[in-house]
């Protein structure tokens, strides 16, 4: 019995103690103050949830493990494509933010039938290495067939790498990897789901999707290696998404994110890579800036990017994205636009896969429907694509969301395009997207809203 009383005595007050030092280390930490909040009610009105679920999700930012990770461009020399287009356009490079390279080619995969074949092409023509790197790996036929064509390629000596998410693809297991494994292949889970000791590194996922092929041809985007996303046959029910195949100068950037996160997966370094035979295409600018953001980058480079386009808009912004919950500082944003006369323009399904995060963003689209932004909601089916379009300057297309998972946690990447072909295109493509939606009515309010407001303060833990 006097052993049991010193247990919960003794329990209690470590309790207390670890509490009262995660609350000094929230408020020092920089994060939004409703995420700050977030987790600082969740840990003194639920301390027995709030304190194992903030060891194992609360963590944001990693520099300490970054450290041990290859740079992700440091370089802010002048850019190379000041004569294609005025620097004023340009991001400044810097953590995360690669230097703009001109001469890149750029292809939308808007349908999952040609990115799917696209990706067995580029496979079975490369002559020295693929690099795969994807969110979620399915465990059906489209992830069957990527695999089996990786192992085709490796047992012939082609150097093949594939990293998976240990959390989107927590149903794959080394059996269903074995025919890649045993031909020469190798394959690594970034971030393991289990640690000791927690130090809040769960929450922290690879959303990042890179296709590499001999390093001269690369697929990014939003579509994941599995049916929902992409197959050999035209699905009803497959989402509608987008992917871009990429050619030129950048892919040498797009390789360095692979060969940096590879080595922190697996902790093996790949190999020099050939820079030579970058096609060069005629007609159009191709001025292309990459983006790579996440805990191994200090700033979110990436919403600082979309910031910047914002506040630089003109005329309009049109932003598509399966899920909007963005954090207070983009919300402001864009409100702060529309009152400047901007074309502001949400595109979200009608119901996600998500029905938590559908109510939740309830609240963040009646704050800019209310000041004159256009909600439109895609009615067919899934919408998992990703794309801004500022004006008729700059297109962001990449692998991250609207909402702050993937604004603030996760590590995502995207290309910032300025060809006005490209441009022209996603116009087209967004439009198409629009004549298969409905405009959302203004709501009234109602007591939902209190809900809605209860889901916004503890957003930022969705």
């Amino acid at each position: 019995m006097n052993f049991d009383w010193l247990l919960i005595h003794l329990s209690s007050s470590i309790g207390f103690i670890l509490a009262l030092a995660l609350l000094t280390h929230i408020i020092k930490e920089r994060r939004s103050p409703t995420s700050t909040l977030a987790w600082l009610m969740a840990i003194i009105f639920i301390p027995y949830l709030g304190v194992p679920l903030y060891l194992i999700l609360g963590g944001r930012k990693m520099i300490s493990k970054a450290e041990t990770k290859p740079k992700l461009s440091l370089d802010k020399s002048k850019s190379c494509c000041e004569s294609y287009i005025s620097k004023a356009y340009l991001f400044e490079p810097g953590d995360g933010v690669f230097p703009a390279s001109a001469h890149n080619h750029i292809t939308l995969l808007p349908e999952g039938e040609q990115a799917f074949q696209t990706i067995l092409d580029l496979i079975e023509n490369a002559r020295h290495s693929v690099y795969v790197a994807t969110f979620i790996l399915g465990k059906d036929e489209t992830g069957s067939a990527i695999v089996n064509a990786l192992a085709k390629k490796a047992s012939k000596g082609l150097e093949i790498c594939l990293i998976l998410d240990a959390l989107g693809s927590v149903r794959i297991s080394k059996k269903f990897l074995l025919p890649l494994l045993e031909a020469g292949g190798r394959a690594a889970f970034f971030m393991p789901m289990i640690h000791w000791p927690f130090r809040g590194r769960a929450n922290l996922r690879n959303h990042r999707k890179m296709i590499i092929c001999d390093n001269q041809t690369a697929i990014i985007g939003g579509m994941n290696i599995a049916s929902e996303y992409m197959g050999p046959k035209e699905s009803v029910v497959r989402w509608q998404d987008l992917s871009l195949l990429v050619q030129g100068p950048v892919i040498d950037h797009i390789t360095d994110i692979f060969k940096s996160d590879w080595k922190f997966a697996s902790k093996a370094t790949l190999g020099s890579y050939s820079t030579t035979g970058k096609t060069e295409k005629p007609g159009s600018n191709g001025v292309t800036q990459l983006v790579a953001s996440g805990p191994d980058v200090p700033n979110d480079s990436f919403r600082n990017a979309i910031l910047t386009a914002i506040f630089r808009a003109n005329r309009r912004i049109w932003v598509v994205t399966p899920y909007f919950v963005p954090d207070e500082l983009m919300l402001e944003a864009l409100c702060i636009a529309v009152r400047r006369g901007i074309d502001v323009s949400i595109i979200t399904p009608k119901k996600s896969n998500h029905r938590l995060t559908d109510l939740v963003r309830e609240g963040y689209l009646t704050r800019v429907q209310e000041v004159g932004a256009g909600i439109w909601f895609y009615e067919p089916r899934m919408l998992h694509a990703k794309a801004i379009l500022v004006d008729d300057t700059v297109a962001i297309l990449g692998s991250a969301n609207m909402d702050m998972r993937s604004l603030l946690l996760n590590y995502e990447i995207a290309l910032c395009l300025f060809d006005s072909d490209v441009i022209r295109q996603l116009e087209t493509w967004i439009q198409e997207l629009m004549a298969d939606c409905s405009f959302r009515k203004k709501r009234q309010r109602s007591s939902f809203g209190f809900i809605e407001g209860v889901g916004r303060l503890f957003a930022p833990l969705l």
